[in-house]
């Protein structure tokens, strides 16, 4: 399969014609979730699929322990870049016509890969995809993470097919069907290497979480699909870097919203729906100070504060075109279908308004 290696770069053969897969592991620290989850990535049957471990300048003993992999290429990052510019440095070195970005804690099938790469074959136009992405340790239920592909209300909040907030459906079939989406989860996306390039890849001001929806939103609207392609399932742990709740990623995650819709949006609709959204994180982050959480209370505020400072530096992206929908838009709003009108999963939001 290897056919050059030279210093910066790899290239490889492709048996029978088929595109190359670079499978693409981003790690910090994660030399426990490399031993557990590595065999199954290895033992994916798609013949041209190579493996690379991005590490992000880890304190433990990742890199050594790589060691015991000889087919796998490990690119070591100078300092922890975060996952939007240590995946951007890293895929700088790695040529291959598919990117798979998997997180260091997902657990794959050996035919995860093909049913995705044969839905993006027969359409051009999708340039990300996911796999269903189920817990790892309760596998009868959505993951978090992305679940059954990702949507986004008007007002900028993500959900999932499966999971909105915090609540995760069982997985029952209910959504089998490949489709569109929003957003293609972070912890296990494909999506075409030109693509990824033509738009510079993840905005690197994000560092970590939201980047990837980012990301999503400016493919759309340059006219590119997002899908979620359900036939390819893989099993996500979660929370490996920054489990939910911790004061960083509710700082990360408030920020980078605000970030995403100041670039994405129309200028009429930005001008009045992130003061909007201002208020809304405030009413969020008083009732959490007024419920004994001062920390998330912070968190918030700091995210106000370093949003607007950093708007300057943020470039916008170009309007959609005129007459074309962006797909996995939800027009209405998750936080009142969530909690007031008590709606816990995605078919009683999106389905039946």
């Amino acid at each position: 399969m290897l056919a050059v290696n030279q210093p910066g770069q790899m290239t490889y053969a492709s048996p029978e014609g088929l595109p190359s897969v670079a499978v693409v592991i981003l790690n910090y620290n994660g030399r426990a979730y490399l031993e557990k989850f590595l065999p199954s990535v290895m033992a994916s049957t798609y013949p041209n699929m190579h493996v690379v471990v991005a590490d992000n300048d880890s304190s433990d003993d990742s890199v050594s322990f790589l060691s015991k992999y000889p087919r796998i290429r490990v690119i070591r990052l100078i300092k922890n870049f975060g996952f939007a510019k240590g995946y951007n440095e890293a895929l700088k070195e790695v040529r291959a016509d598919y990117y798979v970005l998997l997180n260091s804690d997902v657990e794959v099938s050996p035919g995860w890969i093909e049913p995705v790469l044969e839905l993006m074959k027969t359409n051009p136009d999708i340039a990300a995809c996911q796999p269903k992405i189920l817990s790892y340790h309760q596998q009868h239920l959505f993951e978090y993470a992305g679940a059954c592909g990702g949507w986004i209300d008007r007002y900028g909040y993500p959900f999932s097919r499966g999971r909105v907030f915090e609540h995760s459906e069982e997985d029952k079939g209910q959504y089998e069907d490949p489709g569109p989406c929003f957003w293609a989860s972070g912890a296990a996306m494909f999506i075409r290497a030109e693509k990824f390039h033509a738009l510079g890849g993840f905005d690197e001001h994000f560092f970590a979480h939201q980047e990837e929806i980012d990301l999503c939103w400016r493919l759309q609207l340059t006219g590119s699909l997002v899908y979620v392609q359900p036939g390819s399932v893989v099993y996500h742990v979660g929370g490996g870097t920054l489990p939910r709740g911790n004061s960083l990623k509710t700082f990360l995650n408030f920020r980078n919203n605000l970030w995403m819709l100041y670039k994405n949006l129309p200028w009429p609709a930005m001008f009045w729906l992130i003061p909007f959204r201002m208020g809304l994180d405030a009413l969020a982050a008083w009732k959490a100070l007024l419920g004994g959480d001062p920390g998330y209370f912070t968190a918030v505020a700091r995210a106000h504060i370093h949003a607007l400072l950093g708007l300057r530096k943020l470039s916008r992206s170009k309007p959609v075109s005129p007459g074309r929908k962006l797909k996995g838009w939800y027009n209405g709003s998750v936080v009142w279908d969530y909690f007031i009108r008590k709606r816990r999963e995605f078919s009683q939001i999106v389905l039946h308004k």
